[in-house]
């Protein structure tokens, strides 16, 4: 974890890595039999336990964190973990590139709350540059809205849990100013797994008896979703601001949709891949933009 720090791959290696990382999400997830919350716990403390090795290192980082900033990035671990919660069980009811395409409104959230809580404004250029790559994303998506029926179940879900996660995203970019990547992300994971474990323990879920099969996909989560995607986005924060780390997720309608339709025989048509290139043009455009000095 600590080497991360010192390497000289550009950023725009780590932002692939962790587009591709979490495009996974949605594949691991449908092939899960196991309920969403489940999934999400065993997804996180397995996280925790893969970052266990280095805990010692940072030992004395933990003892300097203030109280006001265990109490936000417990707010943080809490919004991750409802987004989880939310945008997991989401995928029951809808489809990944429905599900997926919804998520592209984090930046939105993100964009408005990071001007009302912290001033950060953002260029006209910017602005247009979101606009295309949402248009694109939802364009991804849009043959699979549905507005009646658990179709609708799902979209609404996804967007409660796009909710929090951008709220985790700017609490986030706060902390990281003062926590390192590490930390924050090592005590993100834990509060988000245990706000889930009581949430199995109110709603009577079996903690145990799943197939070697499930064990798997939740290690899957673990080491491909959270390791290599939302821990390099948390690392990101330092350097970036929110609201791009937040526009590079939007990669994940198209390759969550592309994986799909390798993995799991959905369908894509001509549309959704211009879709996709509309989207891809968007974000660099805004990256490029935003970043500027």
């Amino acid at each position: 974890m600590n080497a991360m720090n010192k390497t000289k791959i550009p950023i725009p290696i780590y932002l692939v890595i962790g587009i591709i990382a979490i495009s996974f999400s949605s594949i691991f997830v449908k092939w899960s039999d196991a309920s969403a919350s489940i999934i999400a716990m065993y997804r996180l403390f397995m996280t925790n336990v893969l970052m266990l090795p280095f805990l010692w290192t940072y030992r004395n980082e933990f003892k300097r964190i203030k109280l006001k900033d265990w109490l936000r990035t417990a707010i943080s671990g809490i919004a991750l973990g409802l987004h989880f919660l939310f945008w997991m069980d989401s995928l029951r009811y809808t489809t990944v590139a429905s599900s997926t395409a919804i998520l592209t409104l984090e930046p939105i959230f993100v964009l408005v709350g990071a001007f009302l809580l912290y001033g950060v404004r953002t260029s006209r250029t910017s602005l247009i540059a979101m606009c295309i790559a949402i248009v694109g994303a939802i364009c991804i998506g849009w043959g699979d809205f549905q507005f009646s029926g658990e179709a609708l179940k799902g979209d609404v879900l996804s967007f409660v849990g796009t909710l929090a996660v951008a709220f985790h995203m700017l609490l986030g970019k706060s902390l990281r100013e003062r926590i390192s990547a590490y930390v924050y992300s090592f005590l993100v994971f834990l509060f988000a797994g245990l706000t889930l474990a009581v949430t199995n323990v109110y709603s009577g879920e079996s903690f145990t008896g799943y197939p070697w099969k499930e064990w798997g996909i939740f290690f899957l989560l673990a080491f491909v979703s959270t390791i290599f995607g939302h821990y390099v986005f948390n690392w990101l924060l330092k350097y970036m601001k929110a609201s791009s780390v937040s526009m590079t997720v939007l990669g994940e309608p198209l390759g969550a949709s592309i994986l799909a339709y390798f993995l799991m025989a959905e369908t894509i048509t001509t549309m959704q891949l211009l879709a996709g290139c509309l989207l891809l043009v968007g974000v660099a455009l805004f990256l490029r933009s935003n970043e500027k000095p």
